[in-house]
């Protein structure tokens, strides 16, 4: 027969509800609601755990568990050294690591959220979904168990910031990636007497004495299939923070700022200095807009070169060294920062950064959090290529080669950092701005009728 009537119920479901969406009651309190409406002890404390266990507590002693799961995007080579990691956490504490994969994980995550089913640790490749379930209250507060002074020896501020919820921290960052380098060949700048330039002012008028020779500066693509138009996006990214800092980036990223105002305006034209320049790109506008991007990135190792610029995040070392695997590493091929524009906002860099956060909190995931943030743990996937290390502790002799020690350097001393503004608006903003690009790019004088489209779609994007 039913422990509880119809009414006793209603009185589960509204108490359900009120501490899966709120942060308005403890574990306690629902224990004490839960036996109030006819529960046992036993039923309570399975429903508890059924809504997620109480997935913000960490006070008190955790549960002891064998496994924790995790719910990543990561496939492939990435994929594999994550599991190189969980080996290792495995080996040290022997919990073992369930991973789930998969490439939709905002929409994954938000359904088993909704259904009170989290996992116990996942991740966002941005900041929107990680700052929206923190506000509610869904996030394990790390530094309530952390050791804070070593954290802070081990981090920048500027990285704890962008990991942190209302002045706590919630996230820690396994791996990022730069989007503030400009490729060139090393060996062809002595040659040619070329220096690489420290400000934009001195870009263009390296880009004018290389196109006065006769030669071309750039090379550039924004081909990507469905996606064309991010990599000239992540320039308009990168120009609008080193013009303008992080607070105003993320006013346009919030669209409060419109796309019309007047600095969204001149990224826009600074990086049409670069697209316009006479002589600076072979066949552009048309050759930019058909060429892929990776295919773009070979033109300055050519031989003889065809372009002796290319601006793209620190994955591009991977295009390079598969197309020209007998090239040597910070002698070959090699990057220098993105030009200051605000000397306010020098060293102030774009990028990727994944994040990780605890929504179930256990003795696993605790000691999992610690551990995928130590230099440890961290320089596990650093040996094997393809990422970079925020930790100030990860030793760079140990990343693979001089140029993936620099863009890891960068990450780590960037003044400012903000994630690529584009991948953090509204997937039908983001769509717009890449496809107002490639219209840029080809049509530059209707800039204003642009910027005017762009803030149309804005109006509805941002309340959908």
């Amino acid at each position: 027969m039913p422990i509880y009537d119809r009414h006793d119920r209603q009185d589960i479901d509204q108490l359900v509800e009120e501490y899966t969406t709120t942060t308005n009651i403890n574990r306690r309190q629902f224990m004490k609601r839960a036996m109030a409406a006819g529960l046992s002890l036993s039923a309570a404390s399975a429903l508890l755990a059924a809504c997620g266990g109480g997935t913000t507590g960490t006070t008190g002693t955790p549960t002891k568990v064998t496994s924790i799961d995790v719910l990543t995007v990561w496939s492939a080579t990435e994929l594999a050294n994550f599991q190189l990691q969980n080996a290792a956490f495995k080996q040290k504490t022997g919990i073992n690591v369930n991973v789930e994969s998969t490439r939709d994980l905002p929409t994954v995550l938000n359904t088993r959220v909704r259904a009170n089913n989290p996992p116990d640790v996942t991740g966002s490749p941005g900041q929107s979904q990680f700052q929206t379930l923190a506000a509610a209250g869904k996030i394990v507060q790390l530094d309530k168990y952390f050791d804070m002074n070593q954290i802070h020896q081990e981090y920048a501020q500027t990285w704890l910031d962008y990991v942190s919820y209302n002045g706590h921290l919630y996230g820690i960052l396994p791996k990022a990636n730069s989007k503030g380098t400009v490729w060139y060949d090393p060996k062809q700048f002595t040659a040619n007497g070329y220096t690489a330039p420290t400000d934009w002012n001195g870009l263009v008028t390296l880009s004018n004495q290389i196109a006065g020779s006769g030669k071309y500066p750039w090379a550039m693509g924004v081909s990507s299939g469905a996606s064309s138009g991010w990599p000239a996006c992540d320039w308009i990214d990168q120009i609008y923070l080193s013009m303008n800092g992080a607070a105003m980036t993320n006013q346009w990223i919030a669209h409060k700022i419109p796309w019309t105002h007047s600095s969204v305006k001149q990224a826009f034209q600074y990086f049409g200095q670069i697209v316009q320049g006479k002589h600076y790109i072979n066949g552009a506008p048309t050759s930019i807009l058909a060429a892929g991007f990776q295919d773009a990135s070979y033109l300055p190792y050519d031989t003889p070169p065809k372009a002796y610029m290319y601006y793209l995040g620190d994955f591009t070392v991977g295009f390079i060294t598969a197309q020209f695997p007998s090239l040597v590493a910070g002698t070959d091929y090699n990057f220098f920062p993105f030009p200051t524009i605000n000397p306010t906002y020098a060293g102030a860099v774009t990028g990727g950064a994944d994040v990780l956060f605890a929504m179930v909190d256990n003795e696993g995931t605790r000691a999992y959090m610690q551990y995928l943030s130590t230099a440890e743990a961290q320089t596990i996937w650093i040996k094997q290529g393809g990422a970079s290390s925020v930790n100030k502790l990860v030793n760079l002799a140990d990343y693979p080669n001089d140029v993936q020690r620099n863009a890891a350097k960068q990450l780590s001393q960037a003044t400012i950092f903000v994630s690529s503004p584009d991948d953090q608006m509204p997937t039908a903003m983001e769509n717009a701005f890449w496809a107002a690009s490639l219209k840029y790019i080809q049509n530059p004088g209707q800039l204003d009728s642009i910027l005017s489209s762009l803030e149309n779609v804005a109006s509805s994007a941002y309340t959908s």
